[in-house]
Order: C-alpha cells, then sequence, then structure tokens
C-alpha cells in the first residue's frame, strides 16, 4: 500500500496542528507513532507492523510523557493574587493586637491589614510573622519561629 506513508504524514501533520492551537499537551502524543509509522511505511513495511508501532508509541507517550513533560517543565499552578501570599513571611509594620482591631504587616512590597491566628496572641513592629490565612482583606498571621 503505497499511500500509507501519506496517511501517517496527514496524522502527523494534523498533531502538530491541533498541538499548535491548543498548547495543552493532547494531540502531540500522536506525531512520534506517525513519525515512526512514516518512517516503516517508506521502507515497504508491512501495515499490519506499522499500526500496532503507531498504537504502542502513542500509548507509551501518551501515559509516559506526559509524566515527564509536567516535572521537566513543571506545569504547577502559579498562585496568583491572595493566594501568592499565603505561607509568605513578612514584617510588622504595626503593633497587630486582634482585641484593639489594629495591626499591619508588609508583605511582598505592600502593605496588608493583619490579625493574629491566635485571639491573644500580639505582634510588635518589627516582628517577622508567616501568612497562613486570607480572610477579606486582612491577612491571618503566626509568629514565624524559623525552619
Amino acid at each position: 500500500m503505497e499511500y500509507l506513508q501519506y496517511v501517517w504524514l496527514a496524522v502527523l501533520i494534523v498533531a502538530a496542528v491541533v498541538e499548535a492551537l491548543t498548547t495543552q499537551l493532547v494531540a502531540i502524543w500522536f506525531a512520534p507513532g506517525a513519525l515512526v509509522a512514516m518512517i516503516l511505511a517508506f521502507c515497504s513495511v508491512s501495515p499490519w507492523i506499522q499500526l500496532p508501532v503507531f498504537i504502542v508509541l502513542t500509548v507509551a507517550f501518551l501515559f509516559l510523557g506526559q509524566k515527564v513533560f509536567k516535572k521537566m517543565f513543571k506545569f504547577d499552578k502559579e498562585k496568583f493574587n491572595v493566594d501568592a501570599v499565603i505561607g509568605e513571611r513578612c514584617l510588622v509594620t504595626e503593633r497587630v493586637d486582634n482585641l484593639a482591631g489594629a495591626g499591619a504587616v508588609k508583605v511582598k512590597g505592600l502593605q496588608w491589614a493583619a490579625r493574629s491566628l491566635n485571639e491573644g496572641e500580639i505582634f510588635e513592629v518589627g516582628d517577622t510573622v508567616e501568612v497562613i490565612a486570607v480572610e477579606g482583606v486582612k491577612l491571618i498571621c503566626k509568629l514565624y519561629r524559623g525552619k
């Protein structure tokens, strides 16, 4: 079957185009299998060998390739906005006292209203605290003790 190399070429091109349009690693897994199958077709290898080679390589790249890509490119979700300050250390710029309803800290160059995680705990100006949570526009902090 002389036309099979063109079928594999078409699969390769479609996979590349779909991947280029989506950039979500959904179609790239077909490309290596299609490339090897196309080479086998050009070498006049039987279609009964080309198809299993394509399937095996596609499945292998689908399962193993995703793990490798995620580790290589660290597709972790980046924290934005408020979530980005959770876990950060910050400097107390105004005495934090829950009973008085006052307190402020500076984190990542921005001033935030702050409260203590523990009701009776007070932080003095210059203390280093760690952001535990965000409630509204206030950071909930605890004293940073180093790691």
